[in-house]
């Protein structure tokens, strides 16, 4: 396993507990932003772009969720992280369980947000993964992709933000986009789950159509422990769409 240095961004008191956010595929650290001001007010939040994404480094794909979670195993090392917590959307929570699967000495609590331990058929992300290297570019298929990510109801009051997504789909590096894409691909994760053994939360959008919430149940069920949130309209982020349950949320599990 090869590490890349994560971009990050580090926000609130330095001596507080340190959350770290692990975003979704496409997207960089700029997503957390309705969640920024109110949890760096209790917590060190640590933000960072996945490798390919952002401003972090892009190597050559395909990766693997054990590359994604071993760059985050590295970035604390850099920031001389001993332990912390986690929350992760979509690929950011794929790696997210990984993390509470193989490296549970270094979390505190994990949050698992719109995410899944198995999302097949490969297919749908291997030829999305070679869509975006034949055209060069992942605004190839950043209209379908953020499509997926709202509700229409809050997609067309909200256009601003839903463009603010786009952009952030098409400006991800492709070799980057396309390596996570085939991340996902190869990703089954269902035997680690009973491995995961730090106080876990699974949160679910009912109306996620990217990743329904059935396979939010399915982790929930088998981390032994985790607790069950599904989170009415709403659809794969969530953490845009519907912030202050997601922020409180969050803060609930972390203050438990």
């Amino acid at each position: 396993m090869s590490v890349v240095p994560l971009h990050h961004s580090a926000e609130g008191p330095a001596d507080a507990p340190v959350l770290l956010l692990g975003g979704s595929l496409g997207t960089s650290l700029e997503m957390w932003e309705p969640q920024l001001t109110v949890l760096s007010s209790r917590f060190r939040v640590i933000a960072f772009d996945q490798r390919g994404h952002g401003r972090s480094p892009a190597p050559m794909g395909p990766y693997s969720i054990a590359d994604l979670g071993g760059d985050v195993v590295a970035l604390m090392d850099t920031l001389g992280i001993e332990r912390a917590s986690y929350a992760g959307l979509s690929i950011g929570g794929m790696a997210g369980i990984w993390l509470g699967a193989n490296a549970a000495d270094r979390l505190d609590r994990l949050v698992l947000l719109c995410t899944s331990a198995y999302a097949p058929p490969p297919s749908r992300w291997l030829e999305r993964a070679a869509a975006v290297r034949a055209a060069g570019s992942a605004a190839v298929v950043a209209d379908a992709v953020v499509e997926r990510w709202f509700t229409p109801p809050w997609a067309a009051a909200n256009p601003e933000a839903v463009a603010d997504h786009r952009a952030m789909i098409a400006a991800t590096d492709p070799e980057g986009y396309a390596g996570c894409c085939e991340a996902i691909a190869a990703m089954d994760l269902r035997d680690s789950l009973a491995r995961v053994s730090v106080p876990t939360l699974v949160v679910g959008a009912e109306g996620d159509e990217a990743l329904p919430p059935e396979h939010q149940r399915l982790i929930a069920e088998r981390v032994p422990g985790a607790r069950l949130a599904l989170i009415g309209d709403a659809a794969h982020i969530a953490s845009a769409q519907q912030p202050e349950q997601i922020n409180r949320l969050i803060e609930e599990h972390l203050r438990a």
